[in-house]
């Protein structure tokens, strides 16, 4: 696993190994709190990296045709506000709240938190395991979610993800329509937005600025995530499809792994050029961090039937 970008749990470590399925899922909740969800027709397109840009081991290639039947898709990643709802109407309890801690990046520590770190990742010792981090506390202790309502929530492991969705009636994306998604009906384009990271030096995405790991050249050294609706939305008016956080999807990397898209807000072409829509990442589904999130989807409802107009005879 690239540490680098997902660091997570040992595969079958304690409690959060156990599959969501056997948790107890809540009612749904009204059909009129769900994130806003956009219609996609699906159809074919064109699944992989075009330009031989990608890892070797994260297997983008060869770029392909795929189809995708019609969906929807939530246009942003679901929010600290909406995943509070959640745990508020549930009394769910996250696999980082089990588990007593989760991985937060080394310049986002809460001063607070020094004396609750666990130890560093040894492959990427920015990554540092906290005791009592999570989606309530993402700095560790001593942080709260003051002013970041609308950020996406991050903490939340894969079992976490499907608890959500279950919940709201929805469902992961598969990885193929992520990717159908993110492309934005471009065909064949490096990012959601076309082939050049920042047409006209715009800004499309929440990336790491600066010198990875140790210095943010954003303002005040300013790292970590920004609200949803940030930055501009893709041809299917979708929102952070590149940057911000890793989304979870439904798909598995392997026997014991989750396929993760999208990259983060620590993403750099120095170490982790994932923030493309074909690139893609993994991590096993009890693992949390500070950069990881996910969105919903659902299947596309069936179509109204057309009504005829009888004439009297």
């Amino acid at each position: 696993m690239s540490a680098c970008c997902t660091p997570g749990r040992p595969r079958g470590a304690g409690t959060g190994s156990a599959p969501v399925d056997l948790l107890p899922v809540p009612a749904i909740r009204p059909p009129a709190a769900h994130p806003p969800l956009v219609e996609l027709s699906g159809g074919t397109f064109r699944m992989g990296d075009a330009f031989d840009e990608g890892y070797r081991a994260d297997r983008e290639g060869p770029a392909r045709e795929v189809e995708v039947a019609p969906f929807a898709l939530s246009a942003t990643a679901v929010t600290n506000d909406e995943y509070a709802a959640f745990v508020s109407a549930t009394g769910h309890r996250t696999d980082a709240e089990r588990f007593g801690s989760s991985f937060v990046f080394h310049l986002r520590l809460h001063p607070d938190a020094h004396r609750h770190v666990l130890g560093s990742v040894q492959q990427a010792p920015w990554w540092l395991g906290v005791e009592g981090a999570s989606w309530q506390a993402p700095e560790g202790p001593g942080s709260d979610l003051d002013g970041r309502g609308d950020h996406p929530v991050t903490h939340v492991s894969h079992h976490d993800a499907l608890a959500y969705c279950a919940w709201a009636g929805l469902r992961l994306p598969t990885e193929a329509e992520w990717e159908y998604a993110a492309r934005g009906g471009l065909e064949g384009a490096r990012y959601p937005w076309g082939d050049d990271l920042t047409p006209d030096g715009r800004e499309m995405c929440n990336t790491w600025q600066g010198t990875f790991p140790h210095r943010s050249d954003r303002p005040g050294g300013a790292t970590g995530t920004v609200p949803v609706t940030a930055y501009e939305p893709n041809g299917y008016g979708l929102l952070n499809m590149a940057g911000n956080v890793w989304e979870w999807t439904a798909d598995a990397w392997g026997p014991a792994e989750r396929v993760i898209r999208g990259g983060s807000y620590l993403c750099h072409a120095s170490y982790c050029n994932r923030y493309r829509v074909a690139a893609r990442s993994h991590n096993t589904p009890d693992s949390s961090t500070a950069h990881g999130g996910f969105r919903c989807a659902r299947d596309a409802r069936p179509a109204a039937p057309t009504p005829t107009t009888e004439v009297p005879v």
